[in-house]
Parts: C-alpha cells; sequence; structure tokens
C-alpha cells in the first residue's frame, strides 16, 4: 500500500508505502512544541519506506537534539516528518498523509501531558525499553 501526502502548501510530496512500524500519540514538551498542539499523533516507518517525491528542494531541517531531525517546507513552513537516526525510524505526521488510517496503539511520554486521555490505549511514562526508555506503564 502507498499514502501521498503534501506539506501545507503544496510545494513538497511525502510517498509512504507498505506499513507502518507503529502509531500513537506522543505527549512530550519537544513534539507538543513542535506541532502546536496539546498531543502528537505519529506514525513510525523505516527509512526506506520514506520518499520525498516532489519538492525536495524546499525541505528544511531542524536538529534540536542529536535524537531528532525535524524536516519542514522552507515555503510555507508546514511540518512533513521527523528522523530519529538513533532509532532507525521516520515519523511522518499522520495529518501529511490523510489517506492513512490512524490506528493509535500506545501513548509515550505520557508523564508530560497536558492532556489527559482515557481511550484504554497503553501509557508509557517515556519511551518503550527497546527504545531507550524505562517501558514503564502509567495509568489512566
Amino acid at each position: 500500500m502507498k499514502h501521498v501526502g503534501n506539506c501545507f502548501c503544496g510545494a513538497v510530496t511525502v510517498e509512504v508505502t507498505g506499513a507502518p512500524e507503529a502509531m500513537g500519540y506522543c505527549h512530550c514538551r519537544s513534539c507538543r512544541s513542535w506541532s502546536g498542539g496539546p498531543v502528537n499523533a505519529f506514525s513510525l516507518w523505516k527509512p526506506e519506506a520514506v520518499r520525498i517525491t516532489e519538492g525536495a528542494q524546499n525541505v528544511e531541517t531542524f536538529a534540536k537534539t542529536p535524537l531528532s531531525q525535524r524536516k519542514f517546507c522552507r515555503k510555507c513552513g508546514g511540518h512533513l516528518m521527523t528522523n530519529h537516526p538513533p532509532l532507525g525510524l521516520v515519523d511522518v505526521f499522520t495529518a501529511t498523509i490523510p489517506t492513512l488510517a490512524f490506528t493509535p496503539g500506545v501513548h509515550v511520554n505520557y508523564a508530560e501531558t497536558v492532556l489527559p486521555m482515557r481511550d484504554g490505549l497503553p501509557k508509557l511514562k517515556d519511551f518503550p525499553a527497546e527504545f531507550g526508555g524505562s517501558g514503564e506503564m502509567m495509568q489512566e
């Protein structure tokens, strides 16, 4: 399966192929600040499943930390994706790929939440242990 999406102005086209490795919500301060919302919906993909098919010359990168390389359109400022090199995954904003059926499976960094969500999904204090977090679960 292939999904195609664009930045806010349409100058950059992103294509993802196959199925994401995971989908969920991130509650960390960095994601909230970057997304401009109280929570960020993520879809994680292997790097080879993500391609910029148009407008690559308009893609800029901002790296606040070595964990995240945030990519956005230089024309409109629209957010596209975040490369996470230490994890070997790319987080493509779910709003960027409108045909993807978003089926979240987890909340990460829930200890930092400003919007409690009672949806029955697992809520991790930080990250899963396999991604360097504690793997500790929190109560709703």
